[in-house]
C-alpha cells in the first residue's frame, strides 16, 4: 500500500520551515485534511528550537480558494468555520514568526490565513477577493485576523462587492507587508526579511510577536464563538445553499440580476 501524498509538504532549511500547500485537485481549498496537515506542520515547527522563522506558501496557480464547498454543502456547518477558527489561532499563536508568501489567487477563506500571518509578501500574479458576499456567505471567521488589520473603508468596499484586487491594492490597504512587481522581487523581499528575522533571539521574536499580535488576540477572544454561529448560521442557509450549489455547477446563483 502507498500512503497519501501529504497536501502540506514540509521542509526545514536554515532554521526556516517551509509550509507549502500543495492540493492543486480543489486549488488548496480549506479542506478537512488540509488544515489538520497545515496545523501539525506549525506545532512542528513551534516545537524544533532550531526553527526560527515559519514560511507559508503554495504550489500552482492558486494560493488557497478558501473553504472545500464540496464539504460545506453536507456537513454540520459549524464544523469548517470552527476549524478556520482554530487554524487561524495557531497560526497567531505559533511562537515563531510566519511570514506568507503569495503568487497566485487567494480567496475568501484564504485571506484569513493571510490575515493571521505576521508578515506577508505578495508576488504579481497574486490577486485577492472576498467572494463570501456572492455565495450568500459573509466574510465571519476571517475577519477575527483581518479587521485589526484593514483599512475600514476598504473592508467595507471588498467585503460587499467581492472585487478582486491586486498585490500593490492588498498593500495599501493593510492585507499584505509587501508587494513586489516580479518573482525575484518577491525573493529579495523575502531575503531580506529572513535574514532580519535569523538575528533575533527565539525570546526576542516570540514576545514581540505577542505585542504586536495583541488586538487581534483580543478580537479572538471577544469575537470568536460569535461569528462562529453567524458563519454556521448562514453556511447552513437555503440562500447559501443555493450560492455553492450555483458555484459548483458554474451558473449565475438565482439572485443574481
Amino acid at each position: 500500500m502507498t500512503s497519501e501524498a501529504p497536501l502540506v509538504r514540509v521542509t526545514t532549511e536554515d532554521a526556516v520551515t517551509t509550509l507549502t500547500l500543495d492540493s492543486p485537485h480543489n486549488r488548496n481549498a480549506l479542506s478537512a485534511r488540509l488544515m489538520a496537515e497545515l496545523t501539525a506542520g506549525l506545532a512542528g515547527a513551534a516545537a524544533d528550537p532550531l526553527v526560527r522563522v515559519v514560511v507559508l506558501t503554495h504550489a500552482g496557480r492558486v494560493f488557497c480558494a478558501g473553504a472545500d464547498l464540496s464539504e460545506a454543502t453536507g456537513a454540520d456547518p459549524a464544523v469548517a468555520p470552527r476549524g478556520l477558527v482554530a487554524l487561524q489561532r495557531a497560526i497567531v499563536d505559533c511562537a515563531k514568526p510566519v511570514i506568507a508568501v503569495i503568487d497566485g489567487h487567494v480567496r475568501a477563506g484564504g485571506l484569513g490565513l493571510v490575515g493571521a500571518a505576521d508578515l506577508a509578501v505578495a508576488g504579481p500574479a497574486a490577486t485577492f477577493a472576498f467572494t463570501e458576499v456572492r455565495l450568500g456567505l459573509a466574510p465571519a471567521v476571517i475577519s477575527l485576523p483581518l479587521r485589526p488589520k484593514l483599512d475600514p473603508r476598504a473592508a467595507s468596499r471588498y467585503y460587499l462587492t467581492g472585487e478582486v484586487f491586486d498585490a500593490a491594492e492588498a498593500a495599501r490597504i493593510g492585507l499584505v507587508t509587501q508587494a513586489a512587481d516580479s518573482p525575484e522581487a518577491a525573493a529579495v523581499v523575502l531575503k531580506g526579511l529572513l535574514d532580519a528575522l535569523r538575528l533575533g533571539s527565539p525570546q526576542g521574536l516570540e514576545q514581540s510577536k505577542r505585542l504586536a499580535n495583541a488586538e487581534v488576540v483580543r478580537s479572538f477572544e471577544r469575537d470568536a464563538e460569535g461569528l462562529v454561529e453567524l458563519s454556521a448560521r448562514l453556511f447552513g442557509s437555503e440562500e447559501a445553499q443555493e450560492g455553492m450549489r450555483s458555484f459548483l455547477e458554474k451558473r449565475p446563483a438565482r439572485w443574481v440580476r
